[in-house]
């Protein structure tokens, strides 16, 4: 295992625990490794039942990457509304949705060829 891939697979383990945290809701993981042209190697998506949770995901992301990484998003985008929040890891983009504003998106269909991984739930 490369350095790169130790600290993407520390990073997404770190997301996850920051979106957990708060209580995001359905949480999956598409490795877009092996699909050509990709702008990263995997998107980590969930949920939040109103703009205020999925604020506190993201700031729960930030804060514990932070903190436990010493690492910071490259870009971030969606805050003003909060229905629909990116956050961009550069190898990473975490997608932090309103559950009616991903159902319309539908990023997983988009990204079907990706490996998945559902994260279950711990509450």
């Amino acid at each position: 295992m490369t350095k790169k891939e130790v600290n993407t697979d520390s990073l997404i383990a770190t997301i996850i625990s920051g979106i957990e945290d708060v209580k995001g809701k359905d949480i999956i993981i598409l490795d877009l490794r092996e699909i050509d042209n990709t702008v990263c190697d995997y998107f980590i998506i969930c949920e939040g039942t109103s703009n205020t949770q999925v604020n506190a995901i993201v700031g729960a992301i930030q804060k514990k990457v932070s903190k436990e990484l010493k690492d910071k998003p490259w870009h971030i985008e969606g805050e003003d509304n909060a229905e629909w929040i990116l956050m961009d890891y550069v190898n990473v983009v975490v997608h932090v949705f309103q559950k009616h504003i991903r159902e319309y998106y539908d990023i997983e269909s988009l990204w079907g060829d990706a490996k998945t991984t559902i994260i279950e739930s711990k509450f």
